[in-house]
């Protein structure tokens, strides 16, 4: 894998988002001077990416947590399902990570189960799993002075007539026993929807901070406070701590769902999800899904928190911690060339995870060999592996060595949001023709092959293959040679590769990757040369 250079950055800016592309439901937390950063995954494999930082501002992705079958299994799950949004704390000497699996969504059910695991580093080993409950969603925990540690989570009433979200609740977890005891309290219900709890203790009070109004365009992120951890909890008389509800315009979008972390001179930062829509006749689309961001806030002398620029809106500039030297710049790799004997940290997989029965980077070495297996719309064994959309100008490219010899066989390209909406630039087999190259759609669920997009191919030595995102245009091209290029098909709507498109609950963003097809059960093999995936102007 070639990936970028270290470098130091003299920046004492925090840019937003300071992770750009689908990481929402942002974790934070600070063990001495390090800084550990992590996101939601949903129905992508491995499990919970974990990013470094020293100051706040350089970020570098340190690998997975749930990255062992034991700890994930998310065979068959829901799009948009999976795991929801992961919580870091460390106390007595480990890093514990409480994180919830659901297997339903788009019903009055949230069939979820919540876990916690344990680790003496970041970097593990983990724990085998305990099992928590299956309440409700956004669990965390709070660990008191006195020793005590609590779980909360939002809890999710199905019946008809009851508000969705049930209120917060609150129950002590046994580190020995490794179970919760005692029973479950709800600490605060409210008339707006509120999930991702959270609870810190500063100067007699107990902080209860609250994502509102789902994760949509009413998002925001309310404060609650207490004398006692039980409650009553009283909430923050200036409402919002953070929104955009009110101002559509505002260049980060959906903020809400945050965690606080003081630095170690006193300084309080809070990270929270954000989105950046890309404008379309038919409203705004958040293609690169829910990204991670960070701003500064200050302590009132009544005791409430404030973002410190004064008011209630995310600044994509934010003043970094004061008195820090600037961290390493991990430059994101910009090319793959598949000489390493396993995928980089910046690949995902669907649901299950890369092993020798259908990825292979040491069969032909120096190519990343892919057996064909289900198609695109299997929620069980796709071989597919893409990479997190940054930005919505970029290029991918890849170039592809596959000679099928039925229609059933498929490799190629792959634009995703999820199996229900996809745009497909693939190698197929024709009657009469040998190999062709043409674009196959899922467009909310519909599929449809783009008529007149298809050429002959079977001639080519290599095939290259080039995805061109451009706002909110997305265009496919070809290449014998890798020199020159020729367009296939018409412009396709990118912004349908978001959250906002479509009938369905949808809660990750747009990637960009590579996979295979037969769907004969033969494994029909094909070889990918690179991957490269680089920002344009």
């Amino acid at each position: 894998m070639s990936s970028g250079q270290i470098h130091h950055s003299p920046s004492r800016q925090i840019h937003n988002p300071v992770l750009p592309g689908f990481h929402p439901d942002p974790s934070i937390l600070r063990v001495g001077a390090e800084y550990f950063l992590a996101t939601s995954t949903f129905e992508w494999y491995p499990g919970v990416p974990v990013h470094r930082s020293t100051d706040l501002v350089n970020w570098e992705p340190i690998g997975h947590v749930l990255d062992r079958p034991d700890l994930l299994d998310l065979r068959g799950v829901a799009d948009s399902a999976g795991v929801w949004a992961p919580s870091l704390s460390y106390h007595d000497g480990r890093f514990w990570l409480v994180y919830t699996i659901v297997r339903t969504v788009g019903s009055p059910y949230k069939d979820v189960d919540n876990y916690l695991i344990t680790a003496p580093s970041i970097e593990g080993p983990w724990s085998e799993p305990v099992f928590l409950n299956s309440s409700g969603f956004d669990p965390s925990l709070f660990h008191d002075e006195d020793g005590r540690t609590w779980l909360l989570n939002m809890h999710w009433d199905h019946r008809d007539g009851h508000p969705s979200f049930a209120g917060i609740l609150l129950q002590e977890y046994d580190s020995h026993k490794k179970a919760l005891i005692g029973q479950p309290r709800t600490i605060l219900t409210h008339d707006e929807l509120i999930e991702g709890p959270n609870i810190y203790r500063r100067d007699g009070w107990y902080y209860l901070m609250l994502a509102e109004g789902g994760t949509g365009w009413n998002h925001g992120i309310l404060m609650a406070r207490s004398r006692e951890l039980t409650g009553p909890y009283e909430l923050d008389p200036q409402g919002s701590l953070l929104t955009t509800r009110d101002v559509p315009d505002w260049p980060l979008q959906k903020a809400g769902h945050g965690e606080l972390v003081e630095t170690p001179d006193g300084e309080w930062y809070l990270v929270h999800l954000a989105s950046r829509p890309v404008q379309t006749p038919d409203g705004p689309r958040c293609v690169l899904g829910r990204e991670s961001c960070l701003q500064r806030v200050t302590w009132t002398d009544d005791g409430w928190l404030r973002l410190a620029h004064g008011d209630n809106r995310p600044q994509v500039e934010v003043p970094a911690p004061t008195g820090v030297e600037p961290g390493p710049v991990v430059a994101p790799a910009v090319r793959d060339d598949f000489d390493t004997p396993a995928l980089g940290v910046e690949w995902s997989t669907l649901r299950v995870p890369a092993d020798d029965s259908w990825l292979s980077l040491t069969e032909r070495p120096g190519w990343l060999r892919l057996r064909g297996r289900q198609s695109l719309h299997s929620r069980f064994d796709q071989s597919l592996v893409a990479r997190r959309l940054t930005s919505v100008h970029c290029e991918a490219t890849t170039a592809v060595g596959f000679r099928p010899s039925h229609f059933s066989q498929l490799a190629g390209l792959i634009c995703w949001y999820d199996t229900t909406t996809h745009y497909y630039l693939r190698i197929t087999h024709a009657e009469g023709r040998g190999r062709v190259l043409g674009i196959t759609v899922t467009d909310d669920g519909r599929y449809h092959e783009i008529p007149d997009a298809g050429i002959d191919i079977d001639a080519w030595p290599q095939v290259h293959l080039r995805a061109c995102f451009d706002g909110a245009e997305l265009r496919f091209s070809a290449s014998p040679d890798g020199s020159v290029w020729q367009r296939i098909g018409p412009v396709l709507d990118a912004t349908k590769l978001s959250d906002d498109y479509g009938d369905r609950l949808r809660f990750t963003g747009a990637f960009v990757g590579v996979c295979a097809q037969d769907l004969g059960g033969t494994r029909t093999e094909a070889d990918f040369d690179f991957f490269e995936l680089r920002d344009l102007p």
